[in-house]
């Protein structure tokens, strides 16, 4: 079955740096575009970033634009998002996901504060 697992959140100070990773396994990785969502509280699930198959295509919200980078590994089945210059905005629970398939892992959580 699809199995993603999500690692690297934690606690950060606003301008920090993280990087999250996303182990995938149980669907065709190296043909699935995959995203990083993000969930904070009271608020809707968003896209924050895009990756194709791939990796030649990357797309990023506005909100992280500048900020994020999306890339894979298609060798390990791994994606991963660098997040540098972290704001308390940012705080949230990030999960990544195959494009087109409604699985979702249990997330990796975020906090930006001083």
């Amino acid at each position: 079955q699809v199995q993603l697992v999500e690692s690297g959140g934690g606690l950060a100070q606003p301008g920090g740096s993280l990087r999250l990773s996303c182990a995938a396994s149980g669907f065709s990785f190296r043909t699935s575009a995959m995203r990083w969502y993000r969930q904070s509280p009271g608020k809707e699930r968003e896209s924050v970033a895009f990756i194709s198959d791939n990796g030649d295509t990357t797309i990023y919200s506005d909100s992280v634009k500048g900020r994020f980078t999306i890339s894979r590994d298609n060798a390990k089945n791994m994606v991963y998002l660098g997040m540098n210059r972290l704001k308390p905005e940012d705080t949230a629970v990030y999960y990544c996901k195959p494009q087109g398939l409604m699985n979702w892992g249990q997330g990796t959580q975020v906090t930006v504060s001083s």
